[in-house]
């Protein structure tokens, strides 16, 4: 398995560590690790596995996982280091190159040309069955056509030319139960969460917002089971648990379990949770247990923006979340914002400067605000960058410009309070992403072009593309998209029906709690039998 980024990143990214698992507990497999640095290279020279030192051009099989759409940049550089040809029409032979992970069925279209095929979706019952499938016909003298006419229309695969499109995404349990939550293999101290075992309370969300990938391509939401969890914990035995999840404070066991894991002394960390979640029993037992950050995502300037993404977050509890922050000693208190709506105005900013200068009040009422007690606030601040399979995956994006004017005019906004700092993304980088993200297969030639002249900004330069024509136009009800050789089991007339309701700053109900089987909303339903 390769995962770009270097080792310390590889290490606290909980995706491909579970694949890595199952692949690794099956006996008629070998499976080894290779973390390229950003050059695809290990330590200066062609990337080797972790396990036995061998070079990744020794193995006829190489899973790629890819989290983020910067990534892409790391699997061309990757097999030019190993000696692999990068793209796949050049490759008559082995090595197969295979490629998950989110931006598989969220949109493969960009890498399709290095990759010789995708899994779409979550390792389910077909994952190992594929890999086995694979060694016997490598084993059996198989050539490279013959091996991919055999797998091209297995569940879950996606050989791009080869396979009926669109390929269903695979998802694992039922509507509700998630019965295999990721956790961390590798536990170590040159992670960047360190000596932390990550682990998987949910996956999916039901909130539905209209700009998350994650909400849609996730569907449906799932909760792991308590008792698997401590299963997990009381097996790797660490020092740290960090909770890692889309909606924790929808969880039932959150306390229980937390107080379970101080019963087993172990410390642990959450990552984000919803405003309208946070109780004063539960700040109490965090503060309790030494938990002194908490983060907040507030998304949109002004209800009028919150309503257009449907986030479903009143005011009130917001503020009412910050006061029991300041009250209960939060010593640091995140906040997350994104800038770059469709239509958004001054106004919308202006709101927000009434509602910080509410929250900076709250604090001053509260123990956070005194000198010895005193409550730290963190803006971060990202660019809205319209993902597919979203309603927003019609939107335009705002330009660099634009972006930049407002991330400054954020930045001078907090400047008169104490204690109050704002951090922000760099527009051009979100721009990219947007491309990379939105793009279809003649974007490999731009990748190729950043992998060979030193990265992204010499590449565009050389890149006879147009960025603004893929990103500043509002597209059409029935265009095309490169990503639509996917299904990820949500309707397109769903997701138009919430882009038109988003520009009316109108709500939509989120998922039903009677599961999908009673729903006839946005698709998954038929997920039922899964």
């Amino acid at each position: 398995m390769a995962v770009p980024g270097g080792e310390k990143t590889a290490l606290s990214t909980l995706g491909w560590q579970a694949v890595y698992r199952l692949l690794a507990e099956e006996p008629g497999l070998a499976v080894e690790c290779v973390f390229p640095d950003k050059l695809g290279q290990t330590d200066g020279d062609e990337p080797r596995t972790r396990e036995s030192n061998s070079p990744l051009s020794s193995f006829p099989v190489t899973a790629w996982s890819v989290t983020f759409e910067e990534d892409f940049l790391n699997l061309p550089r990757m097999l030019q280091a190993a000696g692999v040809p990068p793209l796949a029409a050049e490759r008559p032979c082995l090595p197969l190159i295979i490629a998950g992970g989110p931006p598989a069925f969220l949109n493969p279209a960009p890498v399709a040309p290095f990759v010789d095929l995708f899994w779409v979706g979550e390792a389910d019952e077909n994952f190992i069955p594929l890999f086995l499938k694979l060694k016997t016909l490598i084993f059996d003298g198989a050539d490279k056509p013959a091996i991919m006419d055999a797998i091209k229309d297995d569940p879950g695969v996606y050989a791009p030319g080869l396979s009926k499109t669109p390929v269903r995404r695979l998802t694992t349990g039922t509507p509700g139960t998630l019965p295999d939550p990721a956790f961390s293999c590798f536990i170590s101290g040159r992670a960047a969460f360190r000596d932390t075992l990550l682990l998987e309370v949910n996956r999916g969300c039901p909130y539905g917002c209209r700009f998350c990938a994650a909400g849609f391509i996730y569907r449906p939401p799932r909760h792991a089971d308590m008792d698997e969890l401590k299963r997990i914990v009381t097996l790797a035995d660490p020092p740290k648990v960090g909770l890692v999840g889309t909606a924790l404070t929808d969880w039932p066991d959150l306390i229980p379990f937390l107080k379970w894991l101080h019963g087993k002394k172990k410390k642990f960390s959450l990552s984000s949770m919803r405003a309208d979640g946070i109780t004063e029993e539960l700040l109490t037992y965090l503060r309790e247990r030494g938990v002194r950050t908490i983060t907040l995502a507030l998304e949109g300037a002004s209800e009028r923006l919150r309503r257009m993404m449907s986030k479903k977050l009143k005011p009130e509890d917001f503020l009412s979340a910050v006061r029991l922050c300041a009250r209960y000693g939060v010593n640091h208190l995140k906040l997350y914002l994104i800038a770059g709506w469709p239509g958004e105005t001054d106004e919308d900013y202006e709101e927000l400067r009434g509602f910080l200068a509410e929250i900076v009040r709250i604090r001053s009422e509260e123990p956070g605000g005194r000198k010895n007690r005193f409550m730290r606030i963190t803006i971060g601040v990202s660019s809205l960058v319209p993902k597919p399979f979203t309603p927003f995956q019609w939107a335009p994006m705002m330009g660099e410009r634009e972006l930049a004017a407002r991330m400054k005019m954020l930045t001078k906004m907090v400047k008169p309070y104490k204690g109050v700092t704002l951090h922000h993304d760099n527009p051009w980088q979100a721009r990219l992403q947007g491309l990379l993200a939105r793009g279809g297969e003649d974007m490999a030639d731009f990748i190729l072009l950043a992998a060979e002249h030193g990265g992204w900004k010499k590449a565009l330069k050389r890149w006879d593309g147009d960025m603004e024509a893929l990103l500043d136009r509002e597209r059409g009800k029935d265009e095309a998209f490169p990503w639509e050789v996917i299904d990820v089991g949500v309707r397109r007339d769903y997701l138009w029906k919430e882009w038109e309701r988003a520009k009316e700053a109108r709500t939509s109900a989120g998922c039903s709690k009677v599961g999908c089987g009673s729903c006839v909303g946005c698709g998954v339903e038929i997920n039922e039998e899964v």
